[in-house]
């Protein structure tokens, strides 16, 4: 595999060494990293969240922010806004946090439809307007946005509409008794995550090798045979008897691009059913939605994903 592939091989790595026990969320976050696609993190509070964000950016050299998304943001505390200058009596376009590569938007299910909307209107176009003037925003431009599952007081759900803007809806759990007894080992040797120098841990990549990467899995092979399964499947949960909603077309050619980018960091130069398998989860649990009566039942859209995968014969 080429040189791009060690280097996100390398990132792994580095993220498994600090962020001990979420081996399985880092691989798909690397994913969606590659897929370039936007992602939801979805945890108690507690659970790393920030941290991995911030030291994943760190180890890509690429510009971070953060945003605390509360009721009282505006539109134009992402944006930004043009400033009246009084001593040159002229506008000073003040950029807001938008403006990055790496973007965290933590709990934005915490502020109102207006200022989602401004968000998820930059991450579709890929530039802000304001006053009328078109500014790009950068070609790394990558969107984390975490909720919390528990709270639902003083919250604005986003609609499904906004949902499906997003690659990816990674949960993130409660690591293992092995890698949780790892974290307490390192908390008593010294290490505290709150007064970690992030800035001093050396980064293994660069921008250019993530977007370099990324059209390299635009070169990864998918067979006709591969695409009818994919089909398939998206036909499949469109027809499920427990849901209202289904795949759209753009759930469709998220899973092609995730199912190569997944190929591509497994080492691979084509996809295979089992890529289209693996991220099916996270593609597809922000997407689908429940009949009420499903609801009822107390059904799981995860399990929903994998009796829809297990109804569609794969492809020999």
């Amino acid at each position: 595999m080429s040189q791009n592939h060690s280097v996100l091989i390398t990132l792994e790595q580095k993220l498994n060494q600090i962020i001990v026990g979420q081996s399985s969320l880092i691989q798909q976050l690397l994913i969606a990293l590659l897929g370039g696609g936007h992602v939801i993190l979805e945890g108690v509070p507690g659970t790393g969240k920030t941290l991995l964000v911030k030291v994943l950016a760190q180890l890509i050299q690429g510009d971070f922010r953060r945003i605390q998304l509360t009721p009282d943001v505006l539109p134009s505390d992402i944006t930004g806004t043009n400033i009246f200058d009084l001593n040159s009596r002229s506008f000073t376009l003040k950029k807001g946090p938008v403006f990055t590569e790496v973007l965290l938007a933590d709990e934005i299910n915490r502020t109102p439809p207006k200022t989602q909307a401004a968000l998820l209107e930059a991450m579709e176009e890929m530039q802000v307007t304001l006053d009328g003037e078109s500014l790009p925003l950068p070609d790394l431009f990558w969107v984390i946005a975490t909720q919390n599952p528990l709270e639902f007081e003083g919250t604005y759900p986003l609609p499904e509409a906004q949902l499906d803007r997003f690659l990816f809806k990674l949960l993130v759990d409660y690591p293992d008794q092995a890698a949780e007894k790892q974290m307490l080992l390192n908390r008593q040797a010294g290490f505290a995550a709150r007064r970690i120098d992030i800035s001093s841990l050396n980064p293994v990549a660069t921008v250019a090798d993530i977007l370099q990467a990324r059209q390299e899995v635009k070169q990864v092979q998918i067979s006709e045979k591969i695409i009818d399964y994919l089909l398939a499947l998206v036909r499949a949960s469109r027809q499920f008897p427990d849901l209202a909603l289904g795949a759209s077309p753009r759930a469709a050619g998220a899973w092609l691009q995730t199912s190569q980018a997944a190929s591509w960091l497994a080492g691979r130069d084509f996809v295979t059913p089992d890529d289209v398998k693996a991220v099916a989860s996270p593609l597809l649990r922000h997407r689908l939605l429940l009949k009420p009566e499903a609801m009822l039942d107390g059904l799981q859209i995860d399990a929903i994903i994998a009796s829809v995968i297990n109804q569609v014969q794969v492809p020999r």
